[in-house]
């Protein structure tokens, strides 16, 4: 059983990237998605979690209108597309797969984690 985000890179301020989180040995049908971002010397950051049933999307209040969220169940990847990048992006991101998903203090929230993955490092540099 696996998780792993990838996508991560290099970008210009403004530029777009679009992250994928893959899981193998379990289908991420059943759960609810969140991603999540570190930054060096801040604390994790939760941007956007997916409900199980795929109807709602909560997003952090840093990342709306800029971010979104897609499943693709015929792969079983669940991708992160980000525009408008600013350097405050730069971190690592990770997926998780849990729950359920609220909304708590500007921050989308994953509840009951039960998979995480490797984290891809996105850097927002001119």
């Amino acid at each position: 059983v696996q998780l792993q985000a990838s996508g991560g890179g290099l970008v210009r301020p403004g530029g777009s990237l679009r992250l994928s989180c893959a899981a193998s040995g379990f289908a991420l049908d059943g759960y609810a998605i969140g991603w999540f971002r570190q930054a060096p010397g801040k604390e994790r950051e939760g941007i956007a979690c997916s409900t199980i049933d795929d109807l709602r999307t909560i997003y952090g209040d840093s990342v709306k209108g800029r971010f979104s969220v897609s499943r693709a169940r015929i792969n079983n990847t669940v991708s992160l597309q980000m525009n408008s990048l600013t350097t405050g992006d730069t971190a690592v991101y990770y997926c998780a797969a849990g729950g359920d998903c609220f909304y708590f203090d500007g921050n989308s929230i994953l509840r009951e984690t039960r998979y995480q993955g490797q984290g891809t490092l996105v850097t927002v540099s001119s």
